[in-house]
């Protein structure tokens, strides 16, 4: 079993980015859901209620963050800047989290592209946001602006087998970029992903966050915005919480143990 993909994506609910390998730090892979787009009252947006975020796309160097839109050009955002405004966000729960306001300038491109008045911000010295997952979550566990974990992975078997369904069904394959994975697996069966409690991959050691529940997001497509019914129609056939029936569940959650290294595509996984 070997980590075939890797991926960031800088700010939530944009487009990701690939990368051959990737630093870990104590938020997760270095770059990842660093920054996050909300609305005038600080509160979180994403593609659940825009969906033409979508369409915008992300790259990343040492210096800056640039946005990328069809219609709206493109805009680079350094990441270092100073006398930044420091604010006060939400996302989900967790509330009065201290970020950076990336200025008017990124905020009236964004609100443009989007179609919505909106704001970026960043992760920034002050800003903190311990993992509150009881039972699993340990202290030093903390996380971006990620939903709720700080890692998700996903194997190519579990998207095959779903593909295999939604396309017996007369439905058409759906991508992986669908379901936003940090890390993608190669040589398992489907859906084993669920079953591992602790494994590392390289030199970073993971513990299972749990399966995740999928949204309208995985119907939305990367590249349009535009929306359709798969894969949550198919995957309500047969990948339904037994907790709680109303949630689909696809890739699984983790908390990394080792909070720094390098993950690489090609590194081993090797149960713990």
């Amino acid at each position: 079993m070997r980590l075939s993909g890797i991926f960031i994506y800088p700010v939530k609910s944009l487009r990701g980015i690939a990368l051959q390998s990737a630093m870990v730090d104590e938020l997760g892979l270095r770059g990842d859901r660093r920054f996050l787009v909300v609305d005038l009252e600080m509160r979180f947006l994403t593609q659940r209620t825009v969906p033409r975020m979508a369409r915008i796309a992300t790259a990343l160097n040492e210096t800056h963050l640039m946005l990328g839109a069809d219609g709206s050009g493109h805009i680079q955002i350094p990441l270092r800047q100073e006398r930044r405004v420091t604010c006060e966000v939400s996302i989900w729960g967790s509330t009065g989290l201290k970020a950076e306001d990336c200025g008017d300038e990124p905020a009236a491109w964004l609100s443009q592209a989007i179609g919505q008045a909106c704001r970026l911000v960043q992760v920034g010295a002050a800003f903190t946001r311990p993992l509150r997952k009881e039972g699993i979550a340990r202290t030093g566990d903390f996380i971006a602006f990620a939903d709720a974990f700080p890692f998700l992975i996903a194997s190519s078997a579990s998207l095959a087998e779903l593909n295999r369904r939604i396309v017996s069904r007369g439905g058409t394959a759906v991508p992986m970029e669908r379901f936003r994975p940090n890390l993608v697996l190669d040589g398992c069966e489907a859906f084993d992903e669920d079953r591992w409690s602790r494994f590392r991959i390289g030199e970073i050691a993971f513990q299972a966050g749990g399966p995740s529940v999928r949204c309208v997001m995985t119907t939305t497509d990367q590249l349009t915005g535009e929306r359709g019914k798969e894969p949550l129609s198919t995957l309500a056939t047969f990948r339904r919480n037994p907790k709680d029936p109303t949630q689909v569940l696809f890739a699984q959650n983790l908390i990394h143990e080792t909070k720094r290294g390098v993950l690489r595509v090609g590194d081993e996984l090797t149960l713990l």
